[in-house]
């Protein structure tokens, strides 16, 4: 759900509750006029907090949901940073003159994505 959205529903909720800007203000603890920016939506940079603070003040909750399995997004992760490595290494190799072909491109991304995965999550996670 993107951030619009989540405005939305949080002023929809407001006005379900039959709740003005004012009361909700007091509620959360918050100005009124933050209060309107952020359910307006025109408060794109509205502190988390601060959005968490009126979400409970209307009995909403926070929850979070995995929409990728850790195991795939790991895979995804190491196969990302195995191709950087890997064109790195082939650039190199195609300065000095030496062409590498696709099968072994394709093998020495498999290694490093295997590699990365058995390696140190600092590693896998750190920019190159």
């Amino acid at each position: 759900m993107d951030s619009a959205a989540i405005f939305k529903e949080l002023d929809q909720r407001r006005r379900e509750l039959g709740l003005s800007y004012e009361l909700l203000s007091e509620r959360c603890g918050l100005s009124r006029p933050t209060v309107q920016r952020i359910l307006s939506g025109r408060h794109p940079s509205a502190s988390f907090a601060s959005i968490i603070a009126v979400a409970e003040s209307l009995g909403l909750g926070l929850r979070f949901d995995s929409t990728v399995d850790p195991r795939e997004l790991k895979r995804n992760q190491a196969e990302t940073k195995a191709k950087k490595l890997v064109a790195l290494v082939q650039g190199s190799s195609a300065l000095e003159g030496q062409a590498v072909d696709d099968a072994a491109i394709a093998s020495m991304v498999e290694q490093t994505v295997h590699e990365l995965l058995a390696g140190s999550k600092r590693r896998l996670w750190s920019k190159m």
